[in-house]
């Protein structure tokens, strides 16, 4: 199946959008092994590697490497890690001055097993992220007012999340959710959302059906429109993603690339997706554009190291 090619200049617009992210913030301890160990196996790993990460972390480096305006809402520790990553975000012009930083708390932490092929097995450790409260949220009210669109991920505690969903609806800011983990118990207010963003596992977690094809993926997208949100885009691996606005539905495929480690696709996909349907306007036109943005992270090692530049994913199109 042929690939629509998006114009490669997406610098569409004359101000950057504003992107507020609101969740996780992690250290990414990666271990490269040929396989994923089965429980109680002991293997012998190649590599141990620290990347900045956490979903939230590394959706707002996306969209920060795609030229939005990005702040960052979310909590680390007053450990060694929590000043390393608020440095990380700093160094790609996100603005941390909201964070707030745990006294006597550990920073989030992630344990990441890539084998060889790519995929991977992920343990993730909150700490700091588990902290963050409704209060917390509330206190920085006017900055979600600000945004443009306002960007949620399940790696900070739900209410936090709920609450974000609230304050962005009471003043018509775009909301952008991506379900993970996928929460056991789905509340109403979750799923109110202009655009929600699971991969095939978390779809089936959210309404039960488990979706393993294209039809599959269409009918888990009438059920969360049924559930509240206005748009769907289901991400399907190496087959692409399926899209659904409660009227249009339309199968984007997937880029060829060399898989070499999945971890931050998705959040890179995310991330640019954001950006790009702030800049124009058109959230089908950018999904191309995250398409590639998330393989060029596929292709690479790490989290945000693996995250590509705006000039990057226009290179990248222009020769497809």
């Amino acid at each position: 199946m042929g690939q629509e090619l998006p114009s490669a200049n997406i610098r569409l617009g004359k101000t950057p959008p504003k992107v507020v992210v609101v969740g996780s913030i992690n250290m990414d301890l990666v271990i490269n092994c040929d396989r994923i160990p089965r429980p109680g196996e002991t293997i012998i790993g190649q590599t141990l590697q620290e990347f900045g990460g956490g979903k939230g972390a590394n959706q707002a480096v996306a969209a920060s490497r795609m030229n939005a305006a990005v702040r960052m809402l979310g909590a680390v520790g007053d450990d060694g890690f929590g000043n390393q990553l608020l440095e990380n975000l700093k160094s790609d012009q996100v603005d941390v001055s909201e964070i707030d930083v745990q006294p006597g708390t550990p920073s989030g932490t992630a344990i990441i097993n890539v084998q060889s092929d790519g995929e991977n097995a992920i343990t993730v450790i909150p700490g700091a992220n588990g902290r963050v409260t409704p209060s917390d949220i509330r206190k920085n009210a006017a900055v979600i007012e600000s945004a443009d669109i306002v960007m949620l991920q399940l790696e900070i505690p739900l209410d936090a999340v709920i609450e974000s969903i609230l304050i962005a609806r009471s003043t018509k800011t775009r909301v952008m959710l991506d379900p993970a983990p996928a929460p056991s118990e789905v509340p109403s207010q979750l799923l109110g959302v202009d655009l929600i963003c699971p991969n095939e596992s978390e779809a089936e977690s959210l309404v039960g059906i488990a979706v393993d094809s294209i039809e599959s993926a269409k009918s888990a997208s009438k059920r969360l429109h049924h559930l509240g949100a206005a748009n769907v885009i289901i991400t399907l691996g190496s087959r692409g993603c399926f899209f659904s606005d409660g009227n249009t539905t339309k199968h984007f495929p997937s880029w060829a690339i060399d898989t070499v480690d999945t971890t931050a696709a998705g959040d890179t996909f995310a991330g640019t997706l954001a950006a790009a349907w702030m800049r124009s306007g058109d959230l089908q036109k950018a999904i191309p554009i995250a398409c590639a943005s998330g393989a060029l992270a596929a292709s690479r090692l790490g989290a945000q190291a693996s995250i590509p530049s705006l000039s990057e994913v226009e290179s990248f199109l222009s020769e497809q």
